[in-house]
């Protein structure tokens, strides 16, 4: 259906040939009716913007929101972030996740400092081209910041789309997202390109919700292919998600003279450049008696008397593509570990001057 016909028809007849229609209805709600407060909003400097945009990147608003303050407390400048030590800005992030937007983070505040002389790039392809910013995020630096016309297309974007025009695709698959992205950009309001995509966006995250929208309050549910058709909770359709892969982690929190053994994570994965205790990883979760005998734990106390104080119950975590269930075990040694090079002694008192996973992060405000 919808390769068969232009978008502007399709829009034309979804519409009742009035193609400015939706963006103004959008526009005169934003103005209005909503009510959605965030410390970025409104905001012009490009470098605010794309900070804002990396924390909210697979992170609630809710949750960001602390987070994008501190950053602008502690870096006011792209300057500011470009100088900072890598274990500083790592630590701020600390409970994010997602470690590589942190480390893209870095990087381009880095490069526009040095090779950019600390001026952001205010062109959608140049933005585009910085490390870790998808169309998305260029779309909106360029519409918030520079007033450029580009549309935003996030899920709350899809969603407001897929129930208005009726438009039964699933938007993972990039045939479809091709057509949901050339969509949004003919119903986009060149003239106000930032209030339009900001209008979309909130219009998806208070009215157009994935559960329970408020069709009833809808400024366009006279027009919404959706609720005539009785479609609302169908689309868009429901990505399928793949199986999360399991893994089993062992922690040991190895104690001498008051001292904790950490190293910096150097494996290129999601935990990269982040501190962590020592970790025995197996195919499925070990009792105490069970790690005290694995070849691994008796090579690093080497024969010598510990005592294995306490472990944790199970403890688990969710990742996009992965389940961890794990556990905690704090041995004290009345000697040095044997083997543990590139480990770092550390005070108790001192870890939080670290950054580690949230996985371990929990555990430890989890202490009493």
């Amino acid at each position: 259906m919808y390769h068969s016909v232009n978008i502007r028809e399709f829009i034309l007849i979804n519409l009742n040939n009035h193609p400015n229609f939706f963006a103004s209805i959008l526009l005169d709600w934003h103005r209005h009716s909503n009510r959605r407060v965030m410390p970025w909003k409104g905001e012009k400097d490009p470098y605010r913007i794309w900070l804002s945009e990396v924390i909210l990147q697979q992170t609630r608003v809710e949750q960001g929101w602390a987070y994008y303050q501190h950053f602008v407390s502690s870096f006011p400048t792209i300057r500011h972030l470009a100088a900072a030590p890598d274990d500083e800005v790592f630590k701020l992030w600390e409970g994010l996740g997602y470690y590589s937007r942190c480390r893209n983070l870095i990087a381009t505040a880095r490069y526009i400092a040095s090779e950019r002389g600390g001026v952001f790039p205010d062109s959608f392809e140049e933005i585009l081209a910085l490390k870790g910013v998808g169309p998305y995020t260029a779309a909106a630096i360029a519409s918030f910041a520079f007033e450029l016309p580009h549309a935003v297309v996030d899920g709350n974007v899809i969603r407001v789309l897929a129930r208005v025009f009726g438009m039964n695709m699933p938007s993972d698959d990039p045939s479809s997202r091709k057509i949901f992205n050339t969509l949004a950009q003919e119903l986009l309001d060149p003239a106000y390109p930032a209030q339009y995509n900001q209008a979309i966006m909130d219009f998806g995250a208070t009215v157009c919700m994935p559960q329970s929208p408020d069709c009833n309050s809808c400024p366009l549910h006279s027009d919404c292919q959706a609720r005539q058709l009785g479609w609302v909770s169908r689309l868009p359709p429901r990505k399928q998600k793949p199986d999360k892969k399991k893994r089993f982690l062992h922690y040991i929190i190895f104690d001498h003279n008051g001292s904790l053994y950490l190293r910096k994570r150097q494996e290129k994965d999601i935990w990269q450049n982040l501190f962590e205790f020592y970790l025995h990883e197996s195919d499925r979760l070990l009792e105490p008696a069970e790690l005290v005998q694995q070849p691994f734990f008796k090579k690093i106390v080497n024969g010598g008397t510990f005592r294995l104080l306490n472990s944790s119950p199970p403890r688990r975590q969710l990742l996009t593509h992965q389940e961890l269930t794990g556990r905690f075990f704090r041995v004290r040694l009345d000697h040095s570990p044997e083997g543990l090079e590139g480990f770092l002694a550390v005070k108790e008192q001192d870890l939080q001057k670290h950054a580690m996973p949230r996985f371990i992060v929990s555990y430890l405000n989890g202490k009493t």
